[in-house]
């Protein structure tokens, strides 16, 4: 947890308590342990968990400029990124993470009771039913995703669940500024405007990363999110 620690400020000015690296050493066994047997995520090696799920994860912080969340959203979160590792880092932060796959759902559940974490919410929904529902919809400060889907898709999961000057936040790869560009009018019509885009660079990740941050400066229409599959089958164009 040294070499998090070091990252951690190095990068985002983020300083790590004893208790904090301890937890997220026990994120980093449990998840190995799961993954050994549900094959949770590809990641595997303890120093690429570190880099490539917790530091990316922490690089969201960036967002934030020194005001964290009070309530946050994360679609698609599979073992819990970014999600978690930002609940570890802010306590008070309400985290609802969403996970369509079981199994995945079942290990966000147990992390955080291993980790004792409180406020936190785990629903095994799509994004398409949260949406529509009076108790999500546009209800969150904060929206994040990571490799869930294209942008045109993904705005359609996110911005219906963000408060007029709320943001969503989503994490890219290299591909992150051309869908970024080709998504601008779908993103105008469900409500948002493209801030910015923040490129992200990752200890020995050659890979180009992107946050790219999208303000809620009007109500999506109601007829936004689609019904389920239909935001993938025909993204806003």
């Amino acid at each position: 947890m040294d070499d998090l620690k070091k990252y951690a400020f190095d990068l985002f000015q983020i300083r790590l308590s004893p208790s904090q690296l301890d937890s997220f050493l026990l994120y980093m066994e449990e998840l190995m342990t799961w993954n050994a047997i549900h094959n949770l995520t590809a990641i595997r090696d303890k120093e690429k968990i570190l880099v490539k799920h917790f530091l990316d994860s922490l690089s969201c912080t960036i967002a934030f400029q020194d005001k964290p969340p009070r309530k946050l959203i994360d679609i698609g979160t599979g073992a819990g990124f970014p999600g978690i590792p930002l609940k570890i880092l802010y306590p008070q932060m309400e985290l609802t993470l969403v996970e369509s796959v079981g199994k995945k759902a079942l290990f966000c559940e147990h992390i955080v009771r291993e980790l004792k974490l409180t406020q936190v919410t785990i629903l095994k929904n799509r994004a398409e039913e949260l949406g529509q529902s009076k108790e999500h919809r546009e209800r969150y400060d904060w929206a994040v995703a990571r490799a869930v889907a294209a942008m045109p898709v993904l705005m359609e999961y996110l911005l219906p669940l963000v408060k007029v000057s709320g943001t969503v936040l989503a994490q890219k790869g290299e591909t992150g500024p051309a869908e970024a560009q080709t998504s601008e009018k779908a993103i105008r019509v469900l409500g948002g405007h493209i801030r910015t885009l923040q490129k992200i660079t990752l200890p020995g990740v050659a890979d180009e990363r992107y946050l790219i941050f999208v303000d809620k400066i009007a109500s999506t229409p109601p007829l936004y999110p689609r019904r389920v599959g239909i935001p993938t089958k025909t993204p806003l164009a």
